[in-house]
């Protein structure tokens, strides 16, 4: 039994790959991570009904508390064969966490980044780690200039929506820098990064301020960053669960399962390394 844990997994993207991941059978066990576990144990079971898989079930992860993160990862009693760090928030999202950090950085970013350290211990020598990123790590307006993690983890208010931009190229950098640790320590655990594109039906998107005039804009102006939910969440269960993928990491893929470049910014290792070692701090992490 291979189990797979999708965070987020309870709607849009996460939930339809969920289901494409639960349909290639019962070796594959799904947890879906949900801040909402009354429609986390519901997705559940529309997945078990529709896929007749009866090896999914939900579990609570609130990403914007780094001690729920903790108690998550405490109750994964199996080794884990797949971690999609999927669930994310929207720029428009205001507030700090109960953390005291910025709502954006901790549900896109730290979250993952605590979780997926605590459960590599857990997870098969041949695990895999997916990571949602976006392409507006990248936004067609304007340049992103790091000036390190505390200037977007703590009052990151002035940054507006671009707070969401550099949560998607903290997910990269926390990629290759993954990557290029677990390469370093001999691991074969893989770790790579997805861009589903522009998708204004997911809740991420729902939660934001999009006017449909918006959304119909970036559809005119801008179609080569628009994704297909069904397309994407096809990508993800490939990349999570296919044999043309072992053994792949490091990579950035985009509106489906083709390897591209990520932006010149996003493979600065000074930085990666720098969102590393303050997100070590941040989360506590002694690892």
């Amino acid at each position: 039994m291979k189990t797979i844990i999708i965070t987020g997994g309870n709607s849009g993207l996460g939930l339809e790959t969920a289901k494409l991941t639960a349909e290639k059978g019962g070796d594959f066990s799904l947890i879906l991570a949900c801040r909402n576990i009354e429609k986390g144990n519901s997705a559940a079971e529309k997945i078990r009904n529709e896929t007749g898989n009866n090896n999914v079930s939900a579990m609570l992860l609130d990403l914007a508390s780094l001690k729920s993160v903790r108690d998550f990862a405490s109750g994964i009693n199996e080794p884990v064969y797949a971690l999609d760090n999927n669930a994310g928030i929207a720029g428009s999202s205001s507030g700090e966490t109960v953390d005291g950090l910025d709502a954006v950085f901790q549900s896109n970013h730290l979250g993952h980044f605590l979780l997926t350290n605590l459960l590599l211990p857990k997870m098969t020598d041949d695990a895999r780690i997916l990571n949602i990123s976006s392409d507006m790590h990248n936004p067609p307006y304007g340049s992103l200039v790091w000036n390190g993690t505390d200037a977007i983890a703590r009052n990151a208010g002035h940054l507006g929506s671009a707070r969401y931009f550099y949560s998607k190229l903290c997910n990269l950098y926390f990629t290759y820098e993954l990557d290029r640790r677990l390469r370093a320590e001999g691991s074969h655990i893989t770790c790579n990064a997805l861009n589903p594109g522009f998708m204004p039906a997911t809740n991420l998107q729902a939660g934001g301020t999009l006017t449909q005039e918006q959304i119909d804009h970036v559809r005119r102006t801008m179609p080569e960053r628009c994704g297909d939910l069904e397309v994407s969440a096809a990508a993800a269960a490939e990349l999570l669960t296919s044999g043309e993928f072992s053994g792949v990491s490091g990579k950035y893929f985009s509106l489906g399962t083709k390897a591209v470049r990520s932006s010149e910014l996003s493979y600065s290792v000074e930085n990666a390394r720098e969102l590393w070692d303050t997100s070590m701090k941040l989360s506590e992490l002694r690892r």
